[in-house]
């Protein structure tokens, strides 16, 4: 949801899927939008293929995920890290490199089943949520481009969704 909102927001509308992941390019800003299409703990390879492809360094990526060790609607950016038992972000560690900065999206410890947690619609009152929400990440990756990864990070992380 946060890449389509940064797609938007960039006019960014023309879409393929290729190499396992939807993609979208806009050349004058040598921008790749991408959302892998494989199982979750695959991630990392469309990754790995499409900045190979575009001779993209992994400091220059930054990488959008839910996180369940997040409460719903808490958004946190980290310029590097270690996966922290996110598989999918254990994907792209394996295939690229824990040096690139990331922006983590709460989902919150689920009660059940973490797989139908992450798989379930969200409730009315969550949805009431996701437009702040949605705004705070994809107004962090836009500031993440326009000005890098300190001013994005002061933003997202001193920004509360209520």
């Amino acid at each position: 949801m946060v890449v389509d909102e940064v797609a938007r927001r960039l006019n960014m509308s023309s879409w393929k899927t290729k190499d396992g992941a939807r993609q979208s390019y806009d050349p004058q800003r040598k921008l790749v939008l991408l959302e892998p299409q494989t199982y979750m703990n695959n991630s990392g390879v469309p990754l790995r293929i499409i900045a190979s492809w575009y001779r993209t360094p992994a400091q220059a990526l930054l990488v959008v995920y839910d996180e369940m060790d997040l409460p719903f609607g808490k958004v946190r950016m980290r310029p590097f890290g270690g996966h922290g038992g996110h598989n999918g972000m254990r994907s792209v560690i394996a295939t690229m490199t824990e040096q690139f900065p990331r922006i983590r999206v709460g989902l919150g410890r689920p009660q059940f089943e973490s797989i139908d947690h992450v798989l379930s619609p969200f409730t009315a009152q969550e949805q009431e949520k996701l437009p702040a929400i949605i705004d705070v990440a994809a107004r962090g990756a836009q500031l993440w481009l326009d000005e890098g990864v300190e001013a994005a990070m002061q933003f997202v992380n001193n920004t509360a969704v209520d």
